[in-house]
């Protein structure tokens, strides 16, 4: 296992993009929880990111993509509006111990 966040450096209510051995990810604190998702809408398979460590909505509420709009929600990555919408993004699989964000790079894939 690696970690990825310290979780404490990840504000509440914010997102930050995240990456090891060319597969990138992204991780979400909402109310307390921390949500991690491969880095790729499931439309066209793009980056989901307007600028660095931006993923989502102006309001905070919900993971935007940046190519043409779609929203997710932020607990399950449903697509609730846009060209995917019903579809989901990938979560990642990981861990969180002592404060830690974990990964196994075993189980990370390239997407």
């Amino acid at each position: 296992m690696i970690a990825l966040l310290n979780i404490d450096e990840l504000e509440e209510g914010t997102s930050r993009g995240l990456e090891h051995g060319n597969v990138y990810l992204f991780a979400v604190k909402k109310d307390g929880q921390v949500y991690l998702y491969y880095n790729r809408c499931p439309h066209l398979g793009t980056p989901l990111e307007w600028e660095e460590d931006r993923f989502l909505d102006a309001d905070g509420a919900l993971i935007q993509c940046s190519t043409h709009g779609a929203l997710f929600q932020i607990e399950d990555g449903h697509c609730l509006v846009g060209p995917c919408k019903g579809k989901y993004l990938q979560p990642a699989p990981h861990s969180i111990e002592g404060g830690q964000l974990l990964v196994n790079p075993d189980d990370l894939k390239a997407v």
